[in-house]
């Protein structure tokens, strides 16, 4: 797939129709079934709202991969591991939508999924570098996109937007149709979550997300577009920037404090500005403004030095610490608002 072709718009609609039709089926499904998560002093909405309607996103991505594999564009051992990842992470929490289960077993399907994908990338000529990278950055990310599906539109919103940052780094290659087609799988579950959600993501969506974005990360530092990997991988970090530090910081804070880090909460910023303000709608636009900005700024840096691309993550992270800082002091006072919360910490 190149350009945007009939060719292109018609494999980016069909990601966005499988992904929106598995949300319409999940809700029915959850409706019948009685999965609706419940208000409560450890979540963000009032209203129950049926779960798992990220499994049209499961579909989706593992679809794409699988038929990049299979013309050549993804290389076999790669393509195998990210359909069998994203199968791996969205069973477990499918399988957790409809029954918790416990959060270690969960970690252990990620860390699973990413030695999965270590593997693939050695079987695939990679650097025993890159190896250890996909092995630690599919539980992480994975979890953090868990940690961070807590109000309308934010996870699927941020995963689209890194995405078509991901895509726009690499320029070409395998990278930008699997970016695209994630993107256009987000695209089409969104109706069904902003601007208020008709069914969550659950574990299912969120899980896949973070392994996908996992997985795009990967092939980017492999790629010919990567001659210059540590300079890209550090831009590579400025679209992940606002999940990476709100997830990073509110961890790193409860675990100080010795509470259950594991456990729900509503301890993010994001959280604690949707409380704030009495809507998630704008506290997903302006997540979503700050990742535009950080992806423009990576794509803007292509050309740069490397203690220059140094420099400007570095103000992002001081910037993202002032603005972490400055959120939770403005919502300090909670309040319930009308929106969902999926923040089940993996």
């Amino acid at each position: 797939m190149s350009g945007f072709d009939p060719a292109a718009l018609a494999w980016l609609a069909v990601m966005a129709c499988i992904a929106g039709a598995g949300a319409w089926l999940a809700r029915w499904h959850a409706l019948r079934r009685g999965l609706l998560d419940q208000p409560g002093e450890r979540r963000s909405h009032r209203v129950p709202t049926p779960r798992g309607g990220g499994i049209g996103i499961v579909i989706a991505w593992a679809l794409a991969c699988a038929a990049l594999g299979l013309h050549g564009v993804l290389p076999a051992a790669l393509a195998v591991a990210a359909v069998a990842g994203v199968l791996l992470v969205g069973g477990v929490g499918y399988a957790d939508d409809h029954r918790p289960l416990s959060p270690w077993l969960r970690l252990a399907v990620h860390v699973l999924a990413g030695a999965g994908l270590s593997a693939a990338v050695l079987a695939a000529g990679g650097a025993s570098w890159l190896a250890l990278l996909a092995l630690g950055l599919v539980p992480v990310l994975v979890n953090v996109w868990n940690f961070m599906d807590g109000i309308d539109g934010l996870a699927a919103s941020q995963a689209a937007l890194v995405a078509v940052g991901l895509a726009l780094l690499a320029g070409e290659g395998v990278v930008v149709p699997a970016a695209l087609a994630l993107a256009a799988a987000c695209a089409g579950f969104l109706p069904f979550n902003f601007p208020r959600a008709r069914i969550f993501l659950g574990d299912v969506g969120s899980g896949a997300l973070g392994l996908a974005l996992a997985v795009l990360v990967v092939l980017l530092a492999s790629g010919a577009a990567a001659a210059d990997r540590p300079g890209l991988l550090l831009l590579a970090a400025l679209p992940l920037s606002a999940f990476l530090l709100d997830a990073t910081l509110t961890l790193c804070r409860r675990i100080l404090r010795r509470e259950r880090w594991w456990t729900a909460h509503v301890e993010h910023a994001y959280q604690r500005l949707a409380a704030r303000t009495g809507s998630h709608v704008p506290v997903t636009m302006g997540y979503a403004a700050w990742t535009v900005v950080a992806a423009v700024s990576a794509v803007v840096l292509l050309d740069s030095g490397l203690k220059s691309r140094t420099g400007i993550v570095g103000s992002f992270v001081l910037a993202g610490l002032l603005v972490w800082r400055l959120a939770r002091n403005a919502g300090s006072c909670r309040k319930s608002v009308g929106s969902p919360s999926d923040d089940q910490p993996e």
